[in-house]
């Protein structure tokens, strides 16, 4: 079945929560339809004019990017500019673009996760976390005959996510009393009389930005003129998901022999190395992207080697001075990898939803920095 916009947007919300984003990020849909259906997608780290292009000429319906394609406020869209042209190119061909960013690197099973994959690390864990998720508790009261149609609309909403289970629910039974009022459509019981019903309490986790939207679902199919329900506001830690990883070789190599591993692996023909050749490293810490902001954290974590990019002069003598060793591969070359990963997971989770849709990565991209 060919699904739409907005169902393949609920599909990559699911693989990348938005809520696991940055604050300065700009995650979800960058533009199309939500109406707009959806028989092809591709896979890209970036939303060049190039790659829109390209995706234009082959007919993709959605393209979905690891980098965002507005990352500040827009004040105009002049078509002779670069932003301009992918803007005109992709609402004339009818191409919805998507990003997951700082969300997919901080997801478990996301960039950072593929990247420590790569290198073959165990015993992983969050470099810069763990996240909190601002979660809340719905608690909706519902007749008994009813309770299945409220299920189905919050499953339906995929609420109720704890760790590796989804459709958690707690329920109770008790019994509702109510007073309809003179001005009153009641759907049980007589204006003027005091009812009781058998109704269901019914618990579950929705994450803080979802709340809204699944308050006006579930009311949609409620019986009462009037729904009963609580939230709960709480803070949930997840000790899968945050900036970065650390874990273990398996067995101890010397900085230069990770280095001609992280070549190998990662397709590049040089990286950038803080620390002497021959240091022996255990422990790894690995960012993808730009990782300077979390040296401090990759110190602190124990580990005698930190993998990232754009790392800085003042990075590596920071580096120098903690005695850890500093291994750049760049920002493209840290995250490149996650184009084919994505394509795989996005091809399994329509599958799983009973949508179709082709599934394929751009393998045209390039790193902009050559070396001479």
């Amino acid at each position: 079945m060919t699904g739409t916009v907005a169902q393949f947007t609920r599909i990559l919300d699911h693989l990348a929560p938005p809520r696991l984003a940055e604050s300065w990020d700009n995650v979800g849909l960058q533009i199309g339809n939500r109406d707009w259906p959806v028989k092809r997608v591709w896979t890209a780290l970036d939303p060049l004019p190039e790659v829109v292009a390209r995706a234009c000429e082959n007919d993709v319906d959605l393209l979905v990017t690891h980098h965002p394609l507005f990352f500040k406020p827009v004040k105009h869209i002049d078509c002779g500019s670069p932003l301009g042209r992918i803007v005109e190119m992709a609402l004339s061909r009818r191409l919805a673009i998507f990003s997951a960013h700082t969300n997919l690197d901080s997801v478990h099973g996301g960039v950072n996760d593929v990247l420590a994959g790569r290198m073959g690390l165990s015993k992983v864990r969050v470099l810069a976390g763990p996240a909190h998720a601002d979660m809340c508790k719905l608690v909706v009261f519902v007749p008994r005959n009813h309770m299945k149609a409220i299920l189905d609309t919050l499953f339906a909403l995929d609420t109720g996510r704890m760790g590796n289970y989804s459709c958690c629910t707690f329920r109770c039974e008790g019994v509702g009393t109510f007073l309809p009022g003179a001005d009153a459509s009641p759907a049980v019981g007589k204006i003027g009389t005091l009812t009781e019903v058998q109704e269901n309490r019914i618990e579950i986790l929705v994450s803080h930005g979802d709340l809204s939207t699944v308050v006006d679902a579930v009311k949609k199919v409620h019986p009462y003129e009037s729904m009963a329900y609580d939230v709960y506001p709480l803070t949930v830690r997840d000790h899968q998901t945050g900036l970065g990883r650390v874990g273990e070789l398996s067995s101890p190599l010397p900085l230069d022999a990770i280095s001609a591993k992280l070549k190998a692996v990662l397709n590049l023909s040089t990286v950038k190395v803080v620390g002497k050749p021959d240091m022996v490293v255990e422990t790894v810490a690995v960012c993808s992207g730009s990782g300077s902001s979390l040296m401090t954290a990759a110190i602190a974590s124990g580990a005698q080697a930190y993998v990232s990019g754009d790392l800085g002069y003042h990075t590596a003598r920071e580096a120098q001075q903690a005695g850890i060793g500093l291994i750049d591969v760049g920002h493209f070359g840290s995250e490149h990898l996650v184009v084919d990963v994505l394509a795989v997971s996005i091809r399994d989770a329509i599958k799983a939803s009973g949508l179709s849709a082709t599934v394929e990565a751009v393998d045209t991209e390039t790193d902009p920095f050559h070396y001479l």
